[in-house]
């Protein structure tokens, strides 16, 4: 185990060369995650996990938020007793350039 990995913590993430094209094309492929992170994109402060209306229970949203998290596509940080999610947007266009306007711009 590498020392970075013995430190990390539940909600640790990728650092932005850890990001793998594969991780983020199987985390975008769901559709449950995929409007979770079109809910992201038009809140640049971030929003609560809660906070996007999904037909899944709290348990699978914190496995689907879980997964985005450990691909790179979000990050989380904690308010109080809340984790706010923000889109890795500036990490996500830099290393794979064009990715994510197509994702979400396309039709749904």
């Amino acid at each position: 185990m590498s020392p970075r990995a013995a430190v990390q913590t539940a909600h640790s993430h990728p650092e932005p060369a850890e990001i793998r094209i594969e991780q983020v094309l199987q985390a975008l492929g769901d559709p449950v995650r995929l409007q979770i992170v079109r809910a992201l994109a038009l809140a640049t402060d971030g929003l609560a996990c809660g906070a996007v209306p999904l037909p899944v229970t709290n348990s699978t949203r914190t496995h689907h938020m879980r997964i985005l998290r450990e691909a790179g596509v979000v990050t989380m940080r904690a308010e109080g007793t809340r984790r706010i999610s923000t889109l890795r947007r500036a990490d996500l266009d830099t290393l794979y350039p064009g990715l994510l306007d197509a994702v979400l711009d396309a039709p749904h």
